[in-house]
């Protein structure tokens, strides 16, 4: 089936819309046009705004990637740790999942380091500490207000807080 690339409202074509309203309207398009540009030298004609927004999100994108990942693992010990009986090998998967996560984004982007800090680690805990309360089913006093675990144990992957 071939679908053409319109503009839905006034059956424009989409690559004759000006680029700020092609960002609007087909992203994957407006990626593809600016890479194009990019790759011509064609900076004049770039649409500067928009790049700049998406560069900015690509590193959020990043972080949130990764602090998602230290967020899982934190999650998973708590509820390997307090909650003992329902131990699972899916529990212990995730946690070495979200491990190999963290070493693949640490080598990837090492500045992402910069990112783990105490504040960090507590806004990160507290979350997990709700979630994994939730989860169980468990007082969220059972889990200790400050975080038990430190980086070097959150990326060790023999370290499950038994």
């Amino acid at each position: 089936m071939n679908l053409p690339i319109t503009d839905s409202l006034d059956m424009v074509p989409a690559e004759s819309l000006p680029l700020s309203q092609l960002y609007d309207r087909d992203i994957l398009l407006w990626v593809e046009v600016m890479a194009d540009l990019l790759r011509q030298g064609k900076y004049d004609q770039l649409d500067f705004v928009h790049l700049i927004e998406e560069v900015e999100d690509l590193g959020k994108r990043e972080r949130d990637r990764f602090t998602s990942s230290i967020r899982l693992i934190l999650h998973h010990l708590l509820k390997w740790q307090f909650q003992p009986s329902k131990r699972s090998r899916s529990w212990q998967q995730t946690i070495q999942r979200e491990r190999l996560n963290l070493e693949n984004d640490l080598q990837d982007t090492p500045s992402l380091v910069r990112v783990f800090n105490d504040e960090m680690l507590i806004k990160l805990y507290g979350q997990a500490r709700k979630a994994a309360a939730i989860e169980t089913e468990l007082p969220i006093e059972t889990f200790p207000l400050d975080c038990p675990y430190g980086w070097d144990q959150i990326q060790d992957d023999t370290f499950f807080g038994n």
